[in-house]
């Protein structure tokens, strides 16, 4: 039954519905699982065992009256601390939320729910999700699978690092500038950025609504295509039968070149692979990826302040300094130069989409850089300003563009690379990466 905590949730999904694997004695290996990590405490804020098994059992009487609700009827799934979960704590990774318990499941937890996924509990985070890096000083910092003394990435680090320990089959996090991308990345899975809207946020703790995205950190494409769908209560993307040859690839040159050397060798290794695989690849930069990125200020910290300036300042000795001093950053923006930056914003999308409209993908590394030493990037301020803005430099391009992105580990430990793609074309995005995980199979 171990095997089964290394097993992808579209596998463990069909052993299900094969007689092979029963739902109760799957939930039951995961809660033994997580109860005997020395891990489970950095890497879950709280566990919902009761929930967790009272929904096995449901699935293994659906089961075994042929009536499963579909690919992940069965199939447990952890969820990041900002999804609202009933009669549960939800606290976003911040003292300032502390002992706040919803009455409802978050609209994403109830669709997942209605499908027949198993929730195991919720996933520590970076405070308020503001962090790329995981380091959280205030309640947890999940480990990094690849390097005990580095941070896992974030702010969906628990998510990530539940799903790299064997202690989930999939998690669910967010993104709002590469949150489910970069921890998945330095965590050697996949992970998918959908476009802004594509999923329900009601019941989820926002940082920038204008920008924050829900999605998956799994161990394939597959589960990435199944629980999208599960979310949405649609059907899953069909990956079969696409492969690389013909298609179109674009690099972003200046991003992949600037990027630092573990992450830009793997990178040039896998569109290596993808070229071999019958890819046209070309190298460009384009002007309207800087003119958007330059709006990053303006766009971010303004409304995520917005959004937390009460709570915040009521209590700001609850708050790690770094982050405390990065919401407040946003303090002082004027409301007409906001305002000026969401049209210069959608002038550069539409600059972009129009650049790229012959491409099937933009590609670049998902990480300019490895995971940072935890320990450096708390009692070094200098460090972690320049490592938490370089985490995120490659992923914030598709928060800024609007587009949705998928990342996959390169086979190099701690990189991935990424696939960024129009909006609402997350299905066409999820073939493409089968295709691109084939190549690099």
């Amino acid at each position: 039954m171990k095997d089964w905590l290394w097993m992808s949730g579209g596998n463990l999904g069909r052993g299900i519905a094969a007689g092979d694997i029963d739902p109760e004695a799957l939930c039951e290996t995961y809660l033994s699982a997580m109860a005997d990590s020395p891990h489970q405490d950095r890497i879950y804020a709280r566990t919902t065992p009761d929930r967790a098994r009272a929904e096995a059992a449901a699935a293994a009487e659906r089961a075994r009256q042929g009536l499963r609700r579909g690919p992940l009827d069965g199939v447990p799934i952890s969820w990041k601390d900002l999804f609202d979960s009933a009669g549960v704590a939800t606290e976003a990774g911040s003292r300032l939320l502390e002992g706040r318990v919803p009455q409802d499941d978050a609209a994403v937890l109830s669709a997942a729910t209605h499908g027949g996924a198993v929730c195991l509990g919720k996933t520590h985070m970076s405070e308020l999700a503001f962090s790329g890096l995981g380091l959280n000083p205030m309640t947890a910092t999940p480990p990094c699978v690849n390097d005990a003394d580095a941070v896992p990435g974030g702010s969906s680090s628990g998510a990530a690092a539940s799903v790299a320990f064997g202690l989930a089959p999939i998690a669910i996090g967010s993104d709002t500038g590469g949150s489910v991308r970069n921890p998945a990345a330095w965590n050697d899975l996949v992970g998918l950025k959908t476009t802004l809207g594509r999923l329900p946020d009601a019941g989820t703790v926002p940082l920038v609504a204008s920008f924050d995205t829900i999605g998956p950190l799994c161990r394939t494409v597959e589960d990435a295509a199944l629980s999208l769908a599960l979310m949405s209560g649609t059907k899953a993307a069909d990956l079969t039968g696409d492969t690389l040859s013909g298609k179109r690839l674009l690099v972003l040159a200046d991003y992949a070149d600037s990027s630092r050397d573990a992450p830009r060798a793997a990178f040039h290794h896998a569109i290596e692979r993808f070229e071999d695989a019958g890819a046209t690849v070309t190298r460009d930069s384009l002007p309207s990826v800087e003119a958007a990125m330059a709006l990053t200020p303006l766009l971010f910290t303004p409304e995520a302040y917005g959004t937390w300036r009460d709570a915040i300042e009521a209590a700001p000795h609850l708050m790690f300094d770094r982050i405390l001093e990065r919401f407040r950053s946003g303090r002082d923006a004027l409301g007409h130069d906001v305002m000026a930056a969401r049209r210069a914003r959608d002038a550069a999308q539409a600059e972009y989409l129009a650049a790229t409209a012959g491409y099937d993908a933009v590609l670049l590394p998902t990480s300019a850089i490895l995971p940072p030493n935890a320990r450096r990037l708390q009692e070094d301020e200098e460090y972690y300003v320049t490592e938490n803005l370089m985490a995120l430099r490659n992923t914030r391009v598709g928060n800024m563009l609007g587009l949705c992105g998928l990342t996959l580990p390169t086979g190099v430990p701690s990189c991935g690379v990424m696939a960024l793609a129009p909006p609402m074309t997350e299905e066409r995005l999820l073939r493409l990466g089968a295709a691109m995980e084939e190549a690099l199979s």
